[in-house]
């Protein structure tokens, strides 16, 4: 497209091949082709004027002055990606029905759609492996479908967590580490304790002398102390 936009500015316009080649994003020696009729491809000339990316004006103002950089007014319209399956490589599509019935065994409140959107299928191939009537049933190992590449964790968490909330389930807590958790603070709190504890058999303060005190400390502000009952 940069290149049709150059022929039909070359053809159409006193602009200097400079001008040109900074407006559509080329090298110079790039346009200098085109206008020479050496290009490899024989283009048809863009009219960048009516796809609205530049006025008449601005041509005209780069006309009159050969160092004038043209303004464009907008960028050419991007490729969107229309509604539909996820697209997945060639080489993982043979994961799908893997994938599928991972989900389907460890979580059954997903719904098909859902499932269908995340990996990007069709509803009759879940169903066939739902019921296991699919041809390749046999075949089929459940796998985590973040480990097969057909989608992402936060998608999956996403699916999942949204599918549970529907069938009114809770979202399980994990609570293997609580009781490490206590075990540690009360850990941290008897080696502090001991710092701070005169050591046994230790020589005394001589009388008359006041014991060092003790070094004290200041939280930042918001900041609660674990060890402090």
């Amino acid at each position: 497209m940069p290149h049709a936009t150059a022929s039909w500015l070359v053809d159409n316009s006193s602009l200097s091949f400079q001008q040109i080649a900074e407006f559509c994003g080329l090298h110079i020696l790039e346009v200098q082709a085109i206008a020479d009729d050496t290009a490899g491809t024989k283009l048809t000339g863009r009219d960048p004027v009516r796809a609205h990316e530049i006025s008449m004006e601005e041509i005209e103002k780069g006309q009159a002055n050969p160092n004038y950089k043209l303004q464009m007014l907008k960028g050419p319209e991007q490729a969107r990606r229309t509604k539909g399956p996820r697209y997945t490589p060639v080489s993982k599509r043979q994961d799908k029905p893997d994938g599928i019935a991972w989900i389907i065994r460890n979580h059954p409140e997903v719904s098909d759609g859902a499932i269908g959107k995340l990996i990007g299928t069709t509803r009759t191939t879940i169903g066939a492996i739902r019921d296991r009537s699919h041809w390749n049933i046999a075949n089929i190992t459940p796998k985590d479908p973040v480990t097969l590449g057909l989608c992402s964790q936060r998608e999956l968490d996403a699916a999942i967590t949204k599918a549970a909330k529907a069938a009114g389930i809770e979202a399980p807590v994990d609570e293997r580490l609580s009781g490490d958790r206590a075990a540690l603070i009360e850990e941290l709190r008897a080696q502090r304790d001991a710092a701070h504890r005169p050591a046994v058999g230790g020589a005394e303060a001589p009388e008359g002398e006041e014991e060092a005190p003790r070094p004290s400390y200041q939280l930042p502000e918001g900041v609660v102390d674990p060890f402090k009952r």
